[in-house]
């Protein structure tokens, strides 16, 4: 006789998967069953949050599917069985499944020709094409690792973590099907643990009636595989206790669930916490001690990769409505950590490495990168180290690493002994984990010069070349590199020459798109404008109004992500422009004694790579001459405080140095008309506001020097 409860259990469960409702009033896991019987799924989740809102499902039920999640998981499935619909479409058929299980339905291979024989009757999992999954509550605050105890075993529990380690995904047989020499019979065995044992004598009923023991070969395409991936997830650091290291759990994800992680993801996973006995000699070893897994049910990631992120209603309303603002460019990067003060154009900068431009690729298979490439050097206590922590917040997907902490094989790739199959493996370093996303190297002037030249092949080529202990390999490193540094002696020492303060090889300079000097100077107005803004959020732990609320990081990902998908291209008539642009940038650098920055063609790629990723911020698919200005506005601004300097030392105030640049414009055009628009543009590059030219135009112009157009503000000079 059966047990009541599970079969009182199992009317609820059958009742529950016919007539619950989803918001719409469509039945929602009716849908899905038509769904797997249309071959169209294979996976059925069931939530405890649906659980929990049927109607006649009360508490004691939900208790025991959460205590005894693996035993409720047979009854859903059992009941799905029996509601299964008919397929209402044509579906590809699965040759080796359908067609032996149509055949198996002819003989009645359903306990041999008298139905008697418990080992020939057909388990229900091999008539399966499908998993059942139970999805623990949304709300539930997800548990440490630490926090998982022996009072745990067999429930769902959701743990949150970050995976350390992926196995690849290999089959595990669920149920083995043998045949036998002698009667032909089928024999099916399931298989529950990680290890079996083969039957090898038919234990039939006709077999033992002929006293034979008849011989059984397994067959494989007969049985049924299912998906198998194993996963380490490790605390995150925020979790571990002072003084403790991290703990790590085995994670087992199977059929639908595997490849749903890479090593470095920040997941939760809801799943039922297990024993895991030892076998063989290892357990001789290890006596009545067992090991613990979790039996994953469901994954979750934090930060969704941009390509994976599907934008809800009110946040694609939320982007249009942003992408409408005209001021969104300074908007968005002052909201890249609001709580430090001023570096504006910094901000402006690292906003557009989180957007980037476009891999190109061309038709003979050579790549040009899309990443950016940025190095902020400056001197000690201007927030280098917090704004890379807080890039790393805002991308999906970013590693963090310090110079000192990491080594050429722990940034590129180190060759391991698996612990489970004794081969020798690759395991990705810090540059092949931040793939698709940033890799922040603070400390960068500290690094060894052998592990420093590891990072070049990848800046460039974007590949980890590898030819170790008889594996010779390329990974992928397609990572936007974000790296900090001191000055060489610490301090920015202004009495040497900017080369010999920033002290890295040319080869690795040039690979930046953007080098950052930010250096540390007394003034008394900005200085003491910081020290309340710092002293504001050290009160009050938030920064001062900037005029607009914020944008939240999870907003940030969702516009960038969404700018993301747009291609700009770079029309023919911007080519001249940019061309002669460059140029310049190359005289100016030939002309200097001591030149600050080092330009190669790699600078012009730089200034397409800007002007891109600027135009997909304005969501434009093609680029204007207003972002190229901008693009050679930042690789001007990046070395501002030196400019700045050395007008200090030259005795040139802001006004006649504007007026020179102007009067060397139109000596170099030859002409006597310099237009407002570009007037600004090139005092913009060398760090002057519009208010300053302004003052500089009417100061000169009451000097009878030049004539000033009323409307467009357009200069014509008087005398040659």
């Amino acid at each position: 006789m059966k047990n009541p409860d599970i079969a009182a259990d199992k009317a609820l469960a059958k009742d529950f998967l016919s007539n619950f409702a989803d918001p719409r009033g469509e039945p929602k896991y009716l849908n899905i069953l038509q769904d797997v019987a249309n071959r169209k799924i294979r996976a059925v989740q069931i939530e405890l949050d649906d659980l929990f809102h049927y109607k006649d499902v009360d508490e004691e039920f939900l208790q025991r599917v959460t205590d005894n999640t693996r035993r409720y998981i047979g009854i859903f499935a059992e009941s799905m069985d029996e509601l299964m619909p008919e397929p209402t479409e044509a579906y590809t058929v699965d040759e080796d499944r359908d067609i032996l299980m149509t055949q198996r339905v002819d003989e009645g291979a359903d306990g041999g020709a008298d139905g008697t024989d418990p080992l020939q009757r057909m388990p229900p999992e091999i008539k399966r094409f499908f998993e059942v999954y139970i999805k623990a509550f949304s709300k539930v605050t997800p548990l440490t690792i630490r926090q998982v105890k022996a009072s745990n075993i067999g429930q769902l529990v959701k743990i949150s973590g970050i995976v350390t380690r992926c196995s690849d995904v290999k089959p595990l047989m669920q149920v083995a099907v043998y045949t036998c020499e002698e009667c032909g019979f089928e024999i099916y065995q399931e298989v529950t643990a990680r290890v079996f044992m083969p039957l090898f004598e038919c234990p039939s009923q006709r077999c033992k009636l002929n006293k034979a023991k008849g011989n059984l070969i397994l067959q494989l395409r007969a049985s049924k595989f299912l998906k198998f991936q194993e996963v380490k997830l490790q605390e995150l650091a925020e979790h571990v206790p002072k003084g403790h290291i991290p703990r790590s759990l085995t994670v087992h994800l199977r059929g639908e669930l595997t490849r749903k992680v890479a090593p470095g993801d920040v997941v939760e996973m809801s799943g039922i916490f297990l024993p895991m006995p030892y076998y063989g000699f290892r357990a001789m070893r290890a006596g009545l001690v067992a090991d613990t897994y979790l039996e994953a049910m469901s994954v979750t990631h934090f930060k969704k990769k941009y390509e994976e992120y599907e934008l809800k209603g009110d946040e694609q309303e939320q982007i249009d409505r942003l992408a409408e603002d005209g001021d969104i460019y300074s908007k968005l990067a002052r909201s890249l950590a609001p709580e430090i003060f001023g570096h504006e154009d910094v901000k402006k900068a690292l906003l557009l490495l989180l957007v980037g431009a476009p891999l190109r690729k061309l038709g003979d298979g050579m790549k040009i990168r899309g990443d950016l490439h940025i190095c902020l050097m400056g001197d000690p206590g201007v927030a280098k180290s917090q704004l890379l922590k807080h890039i790393i917040n805002v991308a999906p997907r970013g590693v963090y690493t310090t110079g000192r902490g990491s080594s050429g094989v722990g940034l590129t790739a180190a060759v391991q002994k698996d612990p489970i199959t004794s081969e020798f493996v690759l395991e990705g370093g810090a540059l092949v984990l931040a793939d698709m996303g940033i890799c922040a190297i603070d400390e960068f002037d500290k690094m060894e010069e052998s592990d420093r030249t590891a990072i070049h092949e990848v800046m460039e080529q974007q590949t980890v070349s590898i030819a170790k202990a008889g594996i010779t390999t390329s990974l992928n490193a397609r990572t936007a590199i974000l790296a900090a540094a001191n000055p060489a002696w610490g301090r920015y020492d202004m009495r040497r020459t900017p080369a010999e303060n920033i002290n890295l090889p040319p080869a690795l300079l040039s690979r930046f798109d953007l080098l950052w000097l930010i250096l540390d100077r007394a003034d008394m107005e900005s200085d003491l404008e910081m020290a309340r803004h710092v002293v504001h959020v050290h009160q009050n732990l938030e920064s001062p109004a900037l005029g607009f609320t914020p944008l939240e990081p999870s907003v940030l990902r969702a516009y960038i992500s969404a700018a993301r998908r747009v291609v700009p291209s770079v029309p023919r008539e911007l080519e001249e422009y940019i061309a002669t642009a460059y140029s310049s940038i190359r005289q100016d650098e030939a002309k200097s004694n001591a030149p600050t920055s080092y330009t190669t063609i790699r600078t012009l790629l730089s200034i397409l790579r800007i002007s891109i990723a600027l135009a997909r911020l304005r969501f434009s698919e093609t680029v204007a001459q207003s972002d190229v200005d901008e693009a050679l506005r930042l690789m001007q601004m990046s070395k501002y405080s030196l400019y700045s300097d050395d007008r200090q030392r030259s005795g040139l105030d802001a006004i006649s140095d504007i007026y020179s640049i102007l009067r060397d414009e139109a000596a170099r055009t030859s002409s006597m008309d310099v237009r407002y628009a570009h007037a600004l543009n090139l005092i913009s590059r060398k760090g002057y506001s519009e208010a300053q030219l302004k003052e500089c135009l009417e100061e000169y112009a009451s000097l009878n020097v030049w004539q000033i157009h009323p409307n467009t503000f357009d200069i014509h000079f008087i005398d040659a």
